[in-house]
Formats: structure tokens, C-alpha cells, sequence
């Protein structure tokens, strides 16, 4: 590609490289290589598949094209992804998160963080104050998910850029909801930014993939270092599949909002639905919040049952949604939050954060809008 800025349209077709420098391939070559020559015993660009790859650089370049990172950093997994931006902290520290965020990420800050002396506390990052309250001297980084995961609570970025930077921490947010096409955390002063390229990224449900970038060239190099140390690095065929992905993120994700929109509504007036959140409904709370700092709504939809027994009788009875804890694929996935993407989080905080048995999540697909709602229809009836 030329030096010329383009639009995100062209940038999520065309990435860092549009085409194989050797050869002239229209997409980069899957260099399915773990070792690299040395002429004469000195090292090339490559010298071992764990340090760097053609195929991972792909992608490694693409996020940080789409975020306005510096480097971008391709893992073998979101969770990995998580783990290893969670690695510029260090034993003594302690971090604040969002209360409410993937069951994942509350399983690794709950279970791993501590064992290794990093103390971790949840507050609720929608109040500035009790997140400015909650800073103790040993505070060093703020862990953020907006709208979090699968409460939408919406966190005012600025405000905790600016908390952050007076008391001189690391902001971390997992932007996998929303994705570069929606949101820009990097432009707002957010330090790192956290993919589950898995999800919307990837977009068709056939990989697994985690992704970081920043903007500051200090932390990019602690973060490589990590990486290259720790090694839970993207293998080059997923890294194929996920730069494929990302050229029609646009495309799916416009298609995908546009139905979850439309689901939206429908289901609201369902009698069967006690209450839908969605940033696209024109009485979500946080409403002016969240598109003070995001372009849409997204795909994706929180919406929770009047009993127990509808949610059986829908997990039951749908038929064209996957059921599955995931999301963003081409395809609808339906998920039971208790049982499935928060089921590492025990019941009592569920309950405390906000999480009952019948609140579902539905990842919107690229399916005719009409046949989605006539299967979540009957199922509900």
C-alpha cells in the first residue's frame, strides 16, 4: 500500500499488506515455517517462528492500522491476549476492573493475578468517583470493558483517561464488542487495547485468536518482549483465516447491526421479555454516553426472560441460532450468561453484579432478519 491515510473501508480490505512482497500474491503466503536460515550464521529478518512470522506480522500490522496503534501483537487466544497485556504488571501491584466484564477475564484477574501478588478490586467504572476512591498507592493499571460484557454498562473513556493519567496508571480496555470500525479507544487516551479476534474480527466461528496494539512505543516494547518470552503466539494458518476475516468485518458488522437493531425491537414488545439492553433503543440509559465515544450500537443484545421456564423452553426450542458461549460470528449465537460465558463467576456476584438465571445474550447474525425472529418467535411462544 501507499503512505496515503485511507478510509476504514479500504483499510480493513487492503491492511499493512495488500500483497506478497516475493511473489506479488494477492494475499500474504501461510508461512507454515517454525525455523528460519542464517547465511553465515547471521540472523535475517526472521530467525524463529515464536520471535515473528510473515503471516502473524499480517495481522500484528493490521490492528495496529485499525486502532492507530504503533505495534500490533497476535496471540493464540483473547484469553492469551488478556494475559499477556496483564503482563506489565508486576508482583506488588494492584488493579482496578470493571465490575461487570467477560466471565473469562473475571476468572484470570480472579484466579491468576492473585497468585502471582497482584491484587485485584471491582468498582463500578460508570461513577468516576468511586473509581477515583478505590486508587490506593499501589494502584497501577485500570482493566475496562465498554459497553461491558453483558450488562452494556457504558464507561466514560475520558474520565478514566483522565483519573489515569493524574494518578499515573496504565489504562487496558477489551474492545471486542465493539471493534475498531465502532470504536477508537487509542484516540481517546485508552493505553492498550485488547481484541478477542475470535469474535467479530475473525467473523466466521472457525478460529482462535487474541490481538493487542498501543499507542506507546514503551509499552509496545515491554509487550513484545513478553510475547516473545511467554510464546502463546498466533500459529500461521489462524493468522491466514484472520486476516481473511478482517477484510469483510465491515461489510458482516453493517449487516449484522442493522438486524440486531431490528431484533431489538421486536423483541422488547415480546410479552415474553421482561427487558432488552441495547445501546440502539432509544431509552438504553447511558444512550448519549456511549455514542459520545462509539459510531453504532453493535450486534449484540442482552435481554432477559419474565421465568425460568422460557429460558428452557428457548434453548430448547430455537432452532437457527447457535447455542453457544461465543459471539460475533456470521452466523446468530444465542448464550445462557449464567451457564455459559459467566459460569466461572460464582452465583452470589452474578446476582451482585446483576446476573440472573434469565438473562441471555444474542450475538446478531448476517441471516435474513425475518427468519431470525420467526425462530426466536416460536421458541418464545
Amino acid at each position: 500500500m501507499s503512505d496515503r491515510v485511507y478510509r476504514p473501508a479500504t483499510l480493513l480490505v487492503h491492511q499493512g499488506r495488500d500483497r506478497d512482497p516475493a511473489t506479488g500474491a494477492a494475499t500474504i503466503p501461510i508461512y507454515q515455517a517454525s525455523t528460519y536460515h542464517h547465511p553465515g550464521g547471521e540472523p535475517g529478518e526472521y530467525d524463529y517462528a515464536r520471535c515473528g512470522n510473515p503471516s502473524r506480522d499480517q495481522v500484528e500490522e493490521a490492528i495496529a492500522l485499525l486502532e492507530g496503534g504503533v505495534r500490533g501483537f497476535a496471540f493464540a487466544s483473547g484469553m492469551a491476549a488478556t494475559g499477556s497485556a496483564l503482563s506489565l504488571l508486576q508482583s506488588g501491584d494492584h488493579l482496578l476492573a470493571c465490575n461487570d466484564l467477560y466471565g473469562g477475564s473475571w476468572r484470570y484477574l480472579t484466579n491468576v493475578l492473585p497468585q502471582q501478588g497482584i491484587r485485584v478490586d471491582f468498582v463500578d467504572t460508570t461513577d468516576p468517583d468511586q473509581v477515583a476512591a478505590a486508587i490506593t498507592p499501589q494502584t497501577r493499571a485500570l482493566f475496562l470493558e465498554t459497553p461491558s460484557n453483558p450488562l452494556f454498562q457504558i464507561t466514560d473513556l475520558r474520565a478514566m483517561v483522565a483519573i489515569a493519567r493524574q494518578h499515573k496508571l496504565i489504562t487496558l480496555l477489551d474492545n471486542t464488542f465493539m471493534t475498531p470500525l465502532l470504536q477508537q479507544p487509542l484516540a481517546l487516551g485508552i493505553d492498550v487495547v485488547i481484541h478477542s479476534g475470535t469474535k467479530f474480527l475473525g467473523g466466521h466461528s472457525d478460529l482462535l485468536a487474541g490481538l493487542v496494539t498501543t499507542a506507546d512505543p514503551d509499552l509496545a516494547k515491554r509487550i513484545k518482549s513478553f510475547q516473545n518470552t511467554f510464546g502463546a503466539v498466533l500459529a500461521p494458518f489462524d493468522s491466514f483465516l484472520l486476516a481473511r476475516g478482517i477484510k469483510t468485518l465491515k461489510l458482516r458488522l453493517e449487516a449484522a447491526q442493522q438486524n440486531a437493531g431490528e431484533l431489538a425491537q421486536r423483541l422488547k414488545e415480546h410479552p415474553a421479555v421482561a427487558q432488552v439492553i441495547y445501546p440502539g433503543l432509544a431509552d438504553f440509559a447511558d444512550r448519549e454516553k456511549h455514542f459520545a465515544q462509539a459510531d453504532g450500537s453493535g450486534a449484540i443484545i442482552s435481554f432477559e426472560l419474565k421465568g425460568n421456564e422460557q429460558v428452557k423452553a428457548l434453548l430448547k426450542d430455537a432452532r437457527l441460532p447457535i447455542i453457544a458461549p461465543s459471539l460475533g460470528g456470521v452466523e446468530t449465537i444465542l448464550t445462557h450468561c449464567w451457564s455459559m460465558s459467566h459460569a466461572a463467576v460464582p452465583a452470589a456476584e452474578k446476582r451482585t453484579i446483576g446476573i440472573r438465571p434469565t438473562l441471555l445474550r444474542i450475538s446478531v447474525g448476517i441471516e435474513d432478519i425475518e427468519d431470525i425472529w420467526e425462530d426466536l418467535s416460536q421458541a418464545l411462544d
